[in-house]
């Protein structure tokens, strides 16, 4: 399902206009992104919850050289589903 499919579908489950659906959407990954961005979480119970992890500082190898490169430590958005989605999907 890609994000236009995802937009008629929540329109015809929520009897609105697809704008409406569109833009409660943008709304949500709004919202999901500056709580990710400020370093927060974001939990829907059932559902699963948002997080921010750190990855540490660490060496790598150039597969081409084989040369030792350091990579640093960054932050990545994870998502963790939760115990209705898990039970949903089994």
């Amino acid at each position: 399902m890609n994000k236009t499919e995802l937009i008629d579908y929540i329109a015809s489950k929520a009897n609105i206009t697809k704008k409406a659906a569109s833009d409660a959407l943008a709304a949500l990954i709004e919202g999901v992104t500056k709580t990710l961005k400020k370093g927060g979480k974001v939990q829907v119970t059932g559902f699963g919850t948002f997080v921010v992890r750190h990855r540490s500082a660490r060496t790598g190898r150039n597969p081409r050289t084989g040369e030792n490169i350091p990579i640093a430590a960054s932050k990545a958005p994870a998502f963790v589903s939760g115990k209705g989605l898990k039970d949903s999907v089994k």
